[in-house]
């Protein structure tokens, strides 16, 4: 099976995992949570303030077009149930413990960047979970990770997902992140919101780039 066939079977089964799917923006995902602290209509982009969040990520070596499948698969593996789940036990006798898993729901969107010589894929935990309720990971590859607010500039955009789109929509943001006299501070994500057989006008899109708070160079 192709890699993109194989990652729209995946999608195909966390929808109906969660009995809800539509177009766009509509899917019943829990989003990453942030606030709009600027808009830049005539430049098309935003200022975000992401609140902190907890991940799981994984480290994948090789090219930009594959890449994301074999993260997605590696997550998507762990929110399926191969984790162990951490419980609370009542005392008993004799003492035993079964070990069990648990699922836990898809989040939108799946981000991907470029780490040195590999490739980091995250997903958001859904928000109710904390470090301590999340269960762990069996897939030594896979790790949980708390990331604290940032203020990310992010530029979106419709259409296909090949590296030449996001290479040309990341160049645009960092073109205007300039012209706005803001400082980055981080490596680029591209961030993809849809499943793969969401017909290309209609995929959400973007390009975040992380920017230092409180920074504003003068600008002519």
């Amino acid at each position: 099976m192709k890699p993109h066939n194989l990652l729209a079977l995946l999608y195909i089964l966390v929808m109906s995992a969660n009995t809800f799917f539509a177009v766009g923006d509509a899917m019943a995902l829990e989003k990453a949570k942030y606030t709009v602290v600027e808009k830049q209509k005539k430049q098309a982009f935003e200022l975000r303030k992401y609140e902190p969040q907890i991940v799981a990520e994984t480290f994948v070596e090789g090219d930009f077009e594959q890449v994301g499948n074999e993260g997605f698969r590696r997550l998507f593996d762990y929110i399926s149930g191969k984790n162990l789940s951490k419980q609370s036990i009542a005392m008993a006798a004799p003492v035993s413990q079964e070990a069990k898993s648990e699922k836990i729901s898809m989040t939108a969107p799946v981000n991907m960047e470029r780490m040195g010589e590999r490739y980091r894929i995250t997903f958001v935990m859904p928000s109710h979970y904390t470090m301590e309720t999340l269960p762990e990971p069996l897939d030594s590859r896979v790790e949980l990770r708390e990331i604290s607010g940032q203020l990310m500039a992010a530029l979106r955009y419709s259409g296909t997902w090949s590296q030449s789109r996001y290479e040309e929509k990341k160049d645009r943001l960092f073109e205007l992140i300039g012209k706005s006299g803001l400082r980055p501070v981080g490596e680029p994500v591209f961030a993809r919101y849809n499943p793969p057989f969401m017909p290309w006008f209609l995929r959400r899109n973007e390009v975040l780039i992380p920017v230092e708070q409180g920074f504003r160079m003068p600008t002519d």
